[in-house]
């Protein structure tokens, strides 16, 4: 099964969104957005940049 993005209202009134995997752990967070609406554009540039991403190891 796939990851589920989900689109949320944090504290702060701000829209956010969170990556879980299919056993329901967070793996990646968004940062806060002023509308829902670009909080989703968000969660879709993740999904066009994630396609076919490399993985590569960096000296931290």
């Amino acid at each position: 099964m796939a990851g589920t993005f989900e689109v949320y209202q944090d504290k702060a009134g701000k829209f956010r969104f969170r990556l879980k995997a299919s056993n329901n752990q967070v793996v990646a967070t968004g940062e806060a957005y002023e509308s829902r609406a670009n909080a989703v554009k968000g969660c879709e540039a993740v999904q066009r940049a994630a396609e076919g991403a490399k993985i590569v190891d960096t000296d931290a």
